[in-house]
């Protein structure tokens, strides 16, 4: 197992390589545009041999190191499927082509054609199966099994399992060749854990953190706390859409709660997770080391960018411990 190798398409900050890791996968090849996230993924990774490459639709998928595993967080695009099967004046293997050409989706498809991985793991937002009428969904598992011949199973999984936030993601395997692996040896807890256990403990059981703590008992930083203003605002926001019946607004939350989906937004407000500060105390809005923690990330990991792109890269990115046991199941058949 230890000479599994893998490649790490739109990587972010490494959270699907980072689940590979763990079964002893080493990483080959990295491509992200976003410069501050290939900032805190070289803070991250600092071992790597490979430099970060930019822009995967300008690579040559020949240029492309072999590897053994194919993991990707692609972005969700539109396209159809509408024929795409008749349309045999392409060659059934380059028929994907036709389907998803401008999609970024068309790149993870035109790598695995080229390089013919054993295996892949691709990640996106649960709303892909829905996404377009199903049509998007349909488009890529025809592209993945039909057309490039890969053993292709689904499943969304809720990252409660394993940390106190609702996040459905789906996720797609793939092997070349057929094997007995299902979603059913992906072993999920039946509890997870609380809010609390991400939650800066502030009585001095955790050393301080600056920017993010500070003093003798490593208390949040009052920046975290929102304005009265936006308080005052977001308040009045919710109470508006109460009165016409809708659910929109903030989401206040204690330790013993489970947060809802932490977004790429987040830093604008927070008003998807806001931590009470009891009674009459403004709440506040989580650090980006909570937000490392409520993802799955050790503090150990290492956070160089501002607390803007930290937030960014934090929602943009995959809970960590769902790929892990996802790789888990992966490894018998790798």
């Amino acid at each position: 197992m230890g000479g599994t190798t893998c490649i790490d398409l739109f990587a972010g900050i490494g959270g699907i390589r980072r689940g590979f890791e763990t079964i002893g996968a080493k990483c080959v090849f990295t491509s992200e545009w976003n410069k501050y996230c290939n900032e805190t993924y070289a803070a991250n990774y600092p071992r790597d041999k490979h430099q970060i490459i930019g822009d995967i639709t300008k690579v040559d998928a020949k240029d492309i190191p072999d590897h053994d595993v194919l993991l990707a967080g692609f972005p969700c695009q539109p396209f159809s499927i509408a024929g795409v099967s008749k349309n045999l004046s392409l060659g059934r293997e380059h028929g994907f082509k036709h389907a998803t050409q401008g999609t970024l989706f068309f790149d993870v498809a035109r790598i695995i054609h080229e390089k013919q991985p054993d295996a892949f793991l691709l990640e996106n937002v649960k709303n892909l199966v829905s996404h377009d009428k199903g049509n998007t969904f349909k488009a890529i598992y025809h592209t993945l099994h039909d057309e490039l011949g890969y053993d292709v199973k689904y499943k969304i999984i809720d990252a409660q399992h394993f940390v106190p936030q609702h996040r459905e993601r789906i996720y797609i395997v793939g092997f070349k060749n057929t094997t007995d692996f299902t979603f059913e040896d992906v072993d999920l807890p039946i509890r997870g854990p609380k809010l609390s256990t991400i939650l800066h403990p502030e009585d001095g059981s955790q050393p301080a953190e600056e920017p993010y703590t500070v003093g003798e008992n490593a208390v949040v930083n009052e920046k975290y706390i929102l304005t009265p203003h936006l308080w005052q605002y977001l308040q009045d926001y919710k109470e508006r859409h109460r009165a016409k019946g809708n659910g929109f607004g903030y989401g206040l939350v204690t330790g013993d709660d489970i947060a809802r989906t932490l977004s790429a937004r987040y830093g604008k407000d927070g008003s998807e997770i806001l931590i009470s500060r009891g009674e009459g105390n403004i709440p506040r809005r989580l650090t980006p080391r909570e937000c490392a923690r409520l993802m799955g990330y050790p503090d150990s990991f290492k956070i160089p960018v501002s607390d803007c792109q930290a937030y960014r890269q934090f929602g943009n990115s995959v809970a960590v411990p769902v790929i892990r046991t996802i790789a888990k199941a992966m490894k018998p058949y790798l």
